[in-house]
């Protein structure tokens, strides 16, 4: 998958001389991107592959890496299936001059891949799996890198927006059966009672459950005043319809984990959404930024990939922290001076500020510290007509 030459071309047409320099014929750099491309209802993957190719568009249009090398992306499929992801982890690092591999959306696929990344030394970056084991483990030296939420994060604004909007001093948690949902379940255990909030039961699930009524009656009769919600775009539909099809008075909030706006969660939920209060957490919207970055990424979306405007950006968080990401890892490279994946690791650490779009990074990694993103940066949203996602005000 590639960015299209119509593309390429109208980003390049400013910095012709650049352009030459950046097509000279000379081995390319390559970036990997293993992601959830084949899952039915998932629009993460693309949203991801959009942020990384408006970056190496313009990584490239001024002059490559390197000396003049051209970045270049080499996608794989993991179809949200695990045991792919990993292999598709080995089979990218084995390429030649493949300095790093960008993940996907879903948290259990780099936990699962976390001892080969280390055992064959590659950075693994993170644009978007939230779960806090991705970077805190204790696997030295760390070669994974994130530029995303992090579940302890999400967790105090989550139920802090559930007493401030809905009122609800007391919570019920719905949590799929795997790492995601347990590292989520101690994040908001841990925030609970310092946010002044009750959690009165946990009800847990598999992916492809069929339904959630039974869960949700459950913590309903235990006294939830809000429901918490830890899942993707099909559990966040079939939840939404079935609390439509409930009295109105017996329709409990729901806030969400991110995991939603991943996919087509409005079109799954259809004109059930409306009947429901729902708010999801996020680190960046496209919507109320001038910015000079935000403009040129919007254009580039908008000429690119046919992005009518900033509120019809598909799984944002997904184009943002790609974007980012990816010009923080040719800066590395930049500073480690070649391929060396051990010296673009140690390079990662070490580089110096930088205006992103997401925000401005004093020091986006340290050895200590390998998540560029803090708990200031995450805030709720809310979806309204035509799929759009709206930041919610104070």
């Amino acid at each position: 998958m590639s960015v299209g030459k119509g593309f390429l071309t109208w980003l390049m047409a400013p910095l012709v001389a650049t352009s030459i320099q950046a097509a000279d014929p000379q081995t390319p750099v390559l970036v990997g991107l293993d992601a959830e491309f084949g899952h039915r209802t998932s629009t993460s993957a693309q949203a991801i592959q959009q942020g990384m190719e408006i970056a190496i568009a313009e990584i490239n249009a001024a002059g490559g890496v390197l000396g003049g090398r051209p970045l270049e992306l080499v996608t794989r499929d993991n179809g949200s299936v695990t045991a792919r992801g990993v292999d598709d982890l080995r089979e990218l690092a084995a390429l030649p001059d493949m300095v790093a591999v960008f993940g996907g959306k879903f948290s259990p696929i780099y936990v699962e891949s976390l001892p080969v990344a280390h055992e064959l030394g590659i950075p693994l970056m993170d644009p978007w799996g939230a779960a806090d084991i991705i970077t805190e483990h204790d696997y030295r030296p760390s070669y994974t890198f994130r530029l995303s939420l992090k579940d302890s994060s999400a967790a105090p604004v989550m139920l802090t927006f559930a007493k401030k909007h809905y009122g609800a001093e007391r919570v019920g948690v719905l949590l799929p059966n795997t790492a995601w949902g347990r590292g989520n379940q101690k994040a908001i255990a841990d925030s609970a009672a310092g946010v002044g909030v009750e959690l009165v039961g946990e009800q847990w699930y598999n992916w492809g459950n069929p339904s959630f009524l039974r869960h949700y009656l459950e913590l309903s009769h235990r006294g939830a005043q809000a429901l918490l919600l830890v899942g993707n775009e099909p559990e966040g539909a079939l939840l939404v319809k079935e609390l439509a099809g409930l009295p109105e008075s017996e329709r409990l909030p729901v806030v969400s984990h991110w995991g939603v706006t991943g996919g087509d969660f409005v079109k799954l939920a259809g004109d059930a959404l409306r009947e429901v209060r729902l708010a999801v957490v996020q680190t960046y919207s496209f919507i109320g930024r001038s910015d000079p970055i935000a403009e040129r990424v919007l254009s580039a979306l908008r000429e690119g990939y046919g992005v009518a405007g900033p509120e019809f950006v598909k799984s944002p968080v997904g184009v943002a922290h790609a974007y980012d990401l990816t010009h923080l890892l040719a800066r590395a490279v930049e500073r480690a001076g070649s391929t060396d994946r051990a010296a673009i690791r140690d390079a990662l650490e070490h580089l110096g500020p930088y205006q992103g779009l997401v925000r401005d990074y004093e020091r986006p990694f340290t050895p200590e510290r390998h998540d560029a993103l803090s708990p200031e940066d995450v805030f709720m949203a809310d979806y309204r007509e035509d799929d759009q996602l709206i930041p919610v005000g104070d």
